[in-house]
């Protein structure tokens, strides 16, 4: 809200009382109407209502809509290229070059739109572990993305601390700012510019939450291998006997649902280190899909849905009673909810754990031609972190037809990786064998036949495979090295049918079977041909042979 006319807002009055010493003006911003910096929630919660940004939907959490912008803006979003990124950063697909120059006038036509404005401020930090968290600042126009950053991050505990905060990393979120393409150099009017020299990124004209915490997982990508920390796209937990576990994939893989075990505490959902100290989320909180959540299969998060202090993005509700559906995707299929971790009553308050004893490398084969599970050498590990595969199917996304959509993402986060996807790949590797991790392969996709023919998995085999493999005991059984791709298979694994451990026995030909098998082989090949330039010659062995 631009308040021109100066009406007194519900927190006005104490808008100041968490102020850092660190002022707005060590980022250029001057002549600000009223800054509200570092409000608990209950007080956002005034401000929202007050100025028509949100509303509340039964038993409290806000319902923000985020505009035409309902996911994530990929190729809106540019890294400046500058001294310190030039021969650092894999420039290409997601990791585009924007002038330092074009940068700077951009933000300088922002310093002066916010002139006269109110604007939020939440000084956090990502990461856990305080020896290698980073202090960060949002800057907000939005009281409901303030509120999104105090749930995403991680808060500092004292006014003192308040006080002292010095940011090392800045984002300024404004939606009502739009790029003009034809002079800034943006591809339309939105942007996400990332400039590591200036320690700022700045977001204009998209209300989407994703993009605050998905640049900041950005910058840590950049910044934490060049202290010998591997950051990840994996959700984390830890067991009874302090055994770490890591669930890499991509949407629709199951690493949500297989992570959230309520034998084992959730360390977090989404971003972590790996330092030499072990495990350490980045966030403080959760940003889970919620389309068509159910309560029995996903009780956890589905009783986040109906908290206060919960945000939900793009979730239709009934204006009279106030209640959601999370079954209306009229909106969009990527309905989000944004809460703290400590909303899920497992989680681990420290948000840290030892080193992992095991790695969940997630696929959703839709060709059922894998094996529900496998074991991986750490140059095979390497080999399948760097080509991410899984395939989409029919209903997962608009404009899918019938057959199966291969898709490949390196390091199961392609978009936020900023150094080529060996750098990260060469961490695991040798965290692996530092620290004596297993790396499986765990397919949650087809059997007996591809999509459309055979049927998918059943989660309780997949749940017993994994518990198998996390415990220790799948260490114990007989393997047979699969003749395509070279992993370890188990042979048996307690009561689970031979049709499931080996796909080949469930096709109607095992021929047939056998042709797809080689087709997929192929895919992997020529996708990690993009690769191949930065890889020692043993990983790029590790793949399959056709």
């Amino acid at each position: 809200m631009n308040n021109l006319l100066n009406i007194k807002t519900p927190a006005q009055d104490q808008a100041k009382a968490l102020k850092s010493d660190y002022g707005l003006e060590n980022h250029g911003l001057t002549n600000l109407n009223t800054v509200y910096w570092n409000l608990p929630t209950e007080a956002l919660y005034e401000e929202i209502t007050f100025r028509g940004e949100a509303r509340i939907s039964k038993l409290g959490p806000i319902i923000a809509h985020t505009g035409k912008h309902t996911g994530r803006s990929a190729n809106d979003k540019f890294v400046v290229k500058e001294p310190s990124t030039q021969d650092k950063v894999w420039w290409g697909e997601y990791n585009r070059p924007f002038n330092q120059d074009k940068f700077n006038e951009v933000h300088s036509r922002l310093q002066g739109f916010l002139q006269g404005r109110d604007i939020f401020v939440q000084d956090c930090y990502a990461g856990a572990d305080e020896e290698y968290r980073l202090p960060i600042r949002i800057i907000t126009e939005k009281a409901w993305h303030s509120a999104f950053a105090r749930n995403m991050f991680i808060l500092p505990k004292t006014a003192e601390e308040y006080k002292r905060h010095v940011p090392d990393f800045t984002i300024i979120s404004i939606p009502s700012f739009k790029g003009l393409p034809q002079i800034d150099g943006t591809a339309t009017e939105t942007f996400i510019l990332l400039n590591f020299e200036q320690k700022i990124g700045i977001i204009g004209n998209t209300a989407y939450g994703g993009e605050i915490k998905k640049s900041i997982f950005t910058v840590m990508n950049f910044l934490l291998p060049l202290d010998g920390v591997m950051p990840m796209h994996c959700s984390a937990n830890i067991g009874k006997e302090k055994d770490t576990a890591l669930f890499f994939g991509l949407s629709g893989t199951g690493k949500t649902t297989l992570s959230a075990d309520p034998n084992r505490g959730l360390i977090g959902d989404d971003e972590h280190g790996w330092s030499d100290e072990g495990i350490f989320n980045f966030e403080g909180g959760c940003y889970a899909k919620v389309i068509a959540l159910s309560p029995t299969a996903e009780p956890q998060i589905y009783a986040c849905t109906q908290k206060f202090g919960t945000i939900l993005e793009n979730v239709v509700y009934d204006p009279i009673t106030r209640k959601i559906d999370l079954d209306d995707a009229t909106i969009t299929e990527n309905t989000r909810a944004s809460y703290p971790l400590e909303f899920i009553d497992n989680a681990v308050p420290e948000k840290i754990g030892g080193h992992p004893k095991n790695i969940i490398l997630l696929t959703c084969d839709g060709l059922g031609v894998l094996p529900p599970i496998a074991k991986l050498s750490p140059d095979q590990a390497m080999y399948q972190f760097i080509s991410g595969y899984t395939t989409k199917v029919a209903g997962t996304e608009m404009g899918l037809g019938k057959e199966p959509e291969l898709t490949f993402s390196a390091c199961f986060g392609a978009p936020f990786m900023v150094h080529h996807p060996a750098v990260y790949a060469d961490l695991l590797k040798r965290k692996m064998l530092k620290y004596g991790a297993h790396c499986w392969l765990v397919n949650t996709g087809w059997v007996g036949g591809p999509y459309g023919v055979g049927k998918r998995i059943s989660i309780k085999y997949t749940r017993q495979l994994l518990n198998a493999a996390l415990s220790g005991e799948l260490l114990k059984v007989k393997f047979k090295k699969d003749p395509l791709f070279g992993f370890e298979v188990p042979e048996t694994c307690g009561d689970i049918p031979q049709n499931v451990l080996n796909p080949a026995s469930s096709w109607h030909s095992k021929e047939a079977h056998m042709t797809k098998y080689k087709q997929l082989a192929s895919r992997f090949i020529e996708n990690f041909k993009k690769y191949e330039a930065g890889c020692p010659q043993e990983v790029i062995k590790a793949g399959p042979k056709v």
